[in-house]
């Protein structure tokens, strides 16, 4: 039988309790799922994990096959140099249109100027009508399978995506650029930036003064990716000084962010509470299952890390 550990806080248990059997019986997994101090760490084989668990020391999982992630960063476990066992991202069906559902929704909320409509106390009549998608270019930062979904599905709505990776990236409609040069060509030419690179040493503050000053006038940035990709300080002085029209922030270097904090209270700021994508149990289960299932038989695991950087 296969032993499955599940670490992670414990009011995350009662949300697995039952979908979690459910999901490795359907795939066909004999397994028995424990719980931090329930078993020798020397006998278990996987482990269902949440970066923020009391388990941080991997030495005495030696028998360990994977690491499987309940969320979709793993910036705060690639690192750790106790881990040896093959870590798995999470990327389910869930957690994807739930971003896309995000990313779409506030592209479009700012493609059609509805905050001056939502908010205007004076009745002001706002009769100019926006572009059409065609000519408002989009830059998606980021095209792994968060930002290749939402991509596409602003594409399939008509707007001219850009799409910038480390490598290039083929999805219909968007167009690919990777290395530095890319990323400026991808910024410089969007009227909307989206980031959702993953947060890893080469990605830290991506957006810094320099690449901020890289967008258009009157560009819009938004990230529900992780809040280290932006330096706060350059982001408010572009939006004070009016080179960015507005930036909408699901992600912060602290959450939840602070009271006092300033983009609380700056005008061209909007805050969303980490609220973008969030791991469905019900979703996120069978996924795990299936890289349970992959594991016992021998299959290559599904959304594996490349922690080469991360352990450099």
């Amino acid at each position: 039988m296969t032993r499955v550990l599940f670490a992670a806080k414990p009011n995350r248990w009662e949300e697995y309790r039952e979908v979690l059997p459910a999901a490795l019986r359907e795939a066909g997994v004999d397994a028995e799922i424990v719980q931090l101090g329930e078993a020798d760490p020397a006998t278990v084989d996987w482990i269902v994990y949440a970066p923020n668990s009391a388990l941080q020391d991997f030495g005495p999982y030696t028998a360990l096959k994977g690491v499987l992630n309940l969320w979709a960063g793993v910036e705060d476990v690639e690192g750790n140099r106790t881990l040896r066992a093959p870590l798995a991202r999470m990327v389910d069906a869930g957690l994807t249109q739930g971003m896309v559902e995000w990313v779409v929704g506030h592209v479009l909320r700012h493609h059609l100027g509805m905050d001056a409509h939502v908010a205007n106390p004076e009745h002001r009549w706002h009769d100019a009508a926006p572009p059409l998608a065609a000519d408002r270019p989009v830059a998606m930062l980021g095209m792994g399978a968060l930002g290749s979904a939402c991509a596409s599905a602003l594409a399939q709505l008509g707007f001219p995506v850009t799409g910038w990776s480390r490598s290039p990236k083929r999805v219909e409609g968007v167009r690919s650029v990777t290395g530095e040069d890319g990323l400026r060509e991808a910024l410089g030419g969007a009227e909307i930036a989206v980031l959702l690179v993953p947060h890893t040493r080469s990605t830290e503050d991506l957006m810094d003064a320099r690449r901020l000053a890289w967008m258009r006038p009157g560009a819009v940035l938004l990230n529900p990716g992780r809040g280290a990709l932006v330096v706060e300080d350059a982001l408010l002085e572009a939006l004070d000084r009016g080179h960015l029209a507005h930036a909408t922030l699901d992600t912060h270097r602290v959450e939840p962010l602070p009271e006092g904090h300033p983009f609380w209270s700056h005008p061209k700021v909007t805050v969303t509470p980490h609220v973008a994508s969030a791991t469905r149990p019900a979703t996120a289960a069978r996924v795990i299952a299936e890289n349970v299932r992959r594991g016992e038989a021998g299959e290559p695991l599904l959304h594996l890390v490349d922690r080469s950087e991360a352990l450099a």
